[in-house]
């Protein structure tokens, strides 16, 4: 029929929106859907008035589950407001930490199996909490303009529940935690804005983007919601891997999901990128010891540069769970691995080229190998910007995927390109020809590493009585800086 129809419709066209937004944690970038799309816009408003004609009295039927250690993915106890009975069948414990898990829009009606993972993580972590989820499935499974438009309202039931819980326990509000995907991010921001008292932290967790991007504070999740608000346009901002798809969402196991599952399973595109927001805030509460650094950077292009490692001045922070509040809204940026634990290492890296004879056309291949205490990692390649410039010092940005300790010795290779242009050529071949080939090649005598996760500086020298002709790897050591090895 024409409502299955216009819900198909809804699915396909806002799941393909939400997917290429920046995923954020607290994250994660500007509100999902940073680009702007008019004629998906005004294709669905035409249909919102049909969409509210199905339903001229809406309720949000909003339910609060208590659920238990033991069992995160049953719902066996809701709390009713206004029913302090409630409170006691489902041992509600006013001198612990509150949690309100509150999904987003669903297809299928039901929920999604984040939620129980989220569940059992924030039990793992605080053993005596209340983790409670927010069941406004009813309103969420409609299209998606409906479920939008219908955030407000099911945040207002949410404050007065907060409102009632307060009342009848007592419990201070600092100790109670919203975190919302999606569009639960922003009924999460309007149950915040609607409490009478302020609560105490919202997590957005990908905030949705659509219907909500460019709206006004009062229209969406915003910093003012509680007295600390980490998301996109909140508190702190971070954007992993630049915020939009994600590592280990390629579009090699798209195809191969698609092949398997069939086209619905298109909606599962944008949906592990969207989701990663979750899962690094799960990571953040079950793997504490590995929490991902993130760090505060103009831009993604920059922080690529290795410009911007710094922890001074709150210009770094954990990624997740502990979080710092800091008070000016701050961009952050961090990797990540495709897999929990979500953590990597950063290393700045700033080598300076000389050479006798202009190299600027040349763009070569850059690997490195890091060796440590704990291990080494091989032939990590170094991401070029731009073309290297000769007699300029340049900075990189490195990532390993694992913990190799302190650094002892770094390895450097630089492969020339095949692609010569025509002016590159002509300034090798008049080297060669008036005998100064052996002048023009690339030289790197020294290279400077910042750790961005212990903060530490190091400077490396070739090993040998000669500089580094790129040709092939060679060897760094840790410089003798007054005669005295660096420690």
């Amino acid at each position: 029929n024409h409502h299955q129809c216009l819900q198909l419709l809804s699915i396909v066209l806002h799941s393909a929106c939400l997917g290429y937004g920046p995923t954020n944690i607290q994250i994660f970038t500007k509100p999902m859907c940073c680009v702007h799309i008019p004629l998906l816009d005004n294709l669905m408003d035409n249909f919102k008035d049909l969409f509210q004609k199905n339903d001229a009295t809406p309720h949000a039927y909003t339910k609060f589950s208590l659920r238990k250690p033991l069992m995160p993915e049953d719902d066996i106890c809701y709390i009713i407001p206004s029913n302090p009975e409630s409170l006691k069948e489902c041992t509600f414990n006013s001198t612990s930490k509150t949690f309100l898990v509150i999904h987003g829009w669903t297809v299928s009606g039901l929920f999604e199996s984040w939620v129980a993972k989220l569940v059992s993580a924030l039990y793992e972590r605080e053993q005596d909490a209340n983790v409670i989820v927010v069941d406004w499935l009813h309103t969420a499974q409609n299209q998606y303009p409906v479920a939008a438009q219908d955030t407000k309202m099911v945040g207002q039931e949410i404050a007065h529940f907060i409102d009632w819980l307060e009342e009848a326990t007592n419990i201070p509000l600092d100790n109670l935690h919203l975190i919302g995907y999606s569009l639960g991010a922003h009924v999460a921001g309007f149950a915040g804005s609607h409490a009478s008292n302020k609560v105490g932290r919202i997590t957005g967790l990908d905030p949705a983007g659509p219907d909500f991007e460019g709206e006004h504070a009062h229209h969406r999740l915003s910093p003012d919601d509680a007295h600390f608000v980490d998301q996109p346009v909140g508190h702190v901002d971070i954007y992993p891997n630049g915020g939009s798809f994600q590592p280990g969402c390629n579009l090699q196991s798209t195809l191969e999901t698609i092949s398997k599952y069939g086209l619905f399973a298109i909606t599962d595109i944008p949906r592990c990128s969207h989701e990663r927001s979750i899962h690094l805030f799960i990571d953040s509460l079950v793997n504490e010891q590995e929490t991902s650094m993130a760090y505060r950077c103009g831009s993604n292009d920059m922080f690529d540069r290795g410009m911007c490692l710094s922890c001074r001045k709150n210009h770094c922070n954990t990624v997740g769970y502990n979080i710092r509040k800091i008070r000016m809204i701050r961009k952050m940026y961090t990797k990540t691995k495709d897999s929990m634990p979500f953590r990597v290492y950063h290393y700045q890296l700033k080598i300076h080229f000389s050479s006798k004879v202009d190299r600027s056309e040349m763009e070569p291949s850059l690997t490195v190998s890091l060796i440590g205490t704990k291990g080494e990692v091989e032939d990590l390649k170094l991401t070029l910007k731009e073309k290297i410039t000769t007699n300029k010092t340049q900075s990189f940005l490195l990532v390993a995927e694992k913990d190799i300790g302190d650094l002892l010795m770094v390895k450097f290779k630089w492969q020339e390109s095949t692609n010569w242009s025509a002016s590159s050529m002509l300034k090798m071949v008049s080297s060669w020809w008036s005998g100064d080939s052996a002048d023009s090649e690339v030289e790197v005598h020294k290279i400077r590493i910042k750790v961005g996760e212990t903060q530490k500086k190091m400077l490396f020298c070739i090993k040998g009585p000669h500089a580094l002709s790129l040709q092939q790897e060679v060897t760094f050591v840790k410089c003798k800086i007054n005669g005295k090895k660096q420690t």
